[in-house]
């Protein structure tokens, strides 16, 4: 597969698979062929509004269409596994949305699954394929704020949420871990790697989700890293990165950045922009290329989103789950 499109089939319509697909329809190189639903009715509702072929009002039937080159999978956390596994059991080659799954046990699932299909699989970890971040951990592993000594990331929404919407209901991985912690928690392993150690604390719902989660990791070279999430109060999405040398500070929306500053001793502060050629901060565009180059090189997984490292936020995101207590359902 070198020059033709890259044909994409969509699991899910709800937001996100939403912003995903127009962003694909986009691009010269994607053809988005086919959808599926819970039901047949959201399914076509979906398909007309973005000029898709085909809908199915049912998983499976998405899975086992052969026109299909990659599966978006863009459902909630806790059936990640179950639409994932169907794709790669097919055959097909698979992206499915953050956070991977609701456990590294269910992680480590599709990771073996993908490897005996030999299909291509990736987190839809969107930030590390984004220009602005790319270039920030470029300057990093150069040297440019010297050893890293502290990460600290945040992000959190004002809601209010109700009870029974999906980011309470631990039923669907709800709170605001898997949500929202999986960002500054990823910001922290693309700089560091995963941790030696892992504290936490966090404010749970009657429910038992978490309503807000504070982490503290370090590392062996002694590196620390202060991270926040939440569902109840609205934050400035900041985050800086502290090294022996200077620091670089990203001052809002750090997972799609439109600039950060770089700080060093005895210099003036640099600012890096976003290339307007690149598009608007929050487009997906740049994870979806990535994905089809990758496909079209016969790759089976990423190395801007390796799946070790998908696989190491998830076990440092269960231990964090471990000290606050959160359980879900299907865990037992």
């Amino acid at each position: 597969m070198t020059e033709q499109k890259v044909r994409w089939g969509i699991l899910a319509t709800g937001g996100i698979a939403a912003a995903f697909t127009a962003d694909l329809v986009d691009l010269p190189d994607a053809e988005v062929v086919a959808v599926a639903s819970r039901t047949e009715a959201s399914a076509k509702a979906f398909a007309e509004r973005f000029g898709i072929e085909r809908a199915y009002g049912d998983w499976a039937a998405l899975a086992d269409d052969a026109d299909i080159d990659v599966v978006y999978v863009a459902t909630p956390h806790s059936a990640h596994r179950t639409a994932a596994g169907l794709c790669l059991e097919a055959g097909r080659n698979v992206l499915v949305e953050k956070a991977f799954t609701l456990n590294s046990r269910e992680a480590a699932e599709l990771v073996a699954l993908a490897g005996e299909r030999g299909s291509f699989l990736m987190e839809a970890m969107w930030m590390y394929c984004n220009p602005l971040v790319r270039r920030l951990k470029s300057l990093v592993d150069d040297g440019a704020i010297g050893e890293v000594r502290t990460v600290q990331a945040d992000f959190g929404l004002a809601g209010p949420f109700p009870p029974s919407h999906r980011l309470r209901d631990p039923a669907q991985g709800g709170g605001a871990l898997l949500d929202l912690g999986v960002y500054p928690v990823s910001f922290a392993h693309l700089l560091l790697g995963e941790p030696a150690d892992v504290k936490a604390s966090a404010v749970l719902s009657p429910e038992g989700a978490d309503l807000q989660t504070a982490a503290l990791f370090s590392w062996d070279s002694g590196a620390l890293a202060a991270l926040h999430c939440s569902i109840v109060g609205g934050t400035g999405t900041s985050a800086s990165v502290t090294g022996s040398l200077g620091r670089i500070d990203i001052p809002d929306g750090f997972f799609h950045p439109d600039r950060f500053v770089l700080h060093r001793d005895g210099r003036d502060p640099e600012e890096f922009a976003l290339d307007p050629a690149d598009g608007p901060r929050n487009t997906l565009r740049h994870e979806a290329s990535e994905v089809m180059r990758a496909v079209r090189a016969g790759e089976t997984e990423s190395p801007l989103v390796p799946l070790e490292g998908t696989l190491a936020v998830m076990r440092t995101l269960d231990a964090v789950r471990e000290q606050i207590g959160v359980r879900y359902p299907q865990e037992g």
